[in-house]
């Protein structure tokens, strides 16, 4: 299921004029962000330096990407109140932001009327969409690509009702 398909930044650098991201879960568990996940629980302080070790090869990926004109937009569909995850995340969109994504929240009982995928997604040019399959505790399980043009529908059409409604990160407060 995961063989094949691409790293992100490979898809970004590919991107020609859009790159969206859904995400639907109130927990991750991913391996790479376990020690500063803790760190933050502990600390409450997060890596903010976007050009830091632990940020720079995402930040470059979405800084060329943005250069040659795509854009890059992330949704995040939240329960509240918020898990620790989520403020964990809310604490590093910061960073996001400097390197040039747009990012909204939109809470979960406002979304009860969209339809949506069964699993996050990106979406690359409306053309190609990238699923991520996580288990039930959020560790990351594999990816998969879909160029099936209602699979592509579903996902532009879930991702801008979330848009549309959704708080940017600026205005959005954590509960």
């Amino acid at each position: 299921m995961t063989s094949n398909v691409p790293p992100i930044g490979e898809l970004l650098d590919a991107a020609r004029h859009s790159a969206v991201h859904l995400e639907m879960r109130d927990v991750y568990a991913v391996s790479k962000e376990t020690s500063e996940f803790q760190r933050w629980l502990e600390t409450g302080e997060r890596p903010d330096d976007p050009d830091s070790d632990y940020w720079q090869e995402w930040t470059s990926a979405v800084r060329r990407s943005v250069a040659r004109g795509v854009v890059v937009r992330r949704a995040r569909i939240v329960s509240e109140p918020v898990t620790d995850y989520i403020r964990y995340e809310h604490a590093g969109t910061p960073v996001n932001l400097a390197a040039g994504e747009q990012v909204r929240w939109l809470p979960r009982r406002q979304a009860s009327d969209i339809a949506l995928p069964g699993n996050d997604f990106w979406l690359f040019d409306d053309r190609l969409v990238r699923f991520g399959f996580f288990s039930g505790d959020g560790a990351l399980v594999g990816h998969a690509l879909d160029e099936d043009s209602a699979t592509v529908k579903l996902c532009a059409s879930a991702f801008d009702a979330v848009w549309e409604r959704a708080t940017s990160h600026e205005q959005y407060e954590i509960n």
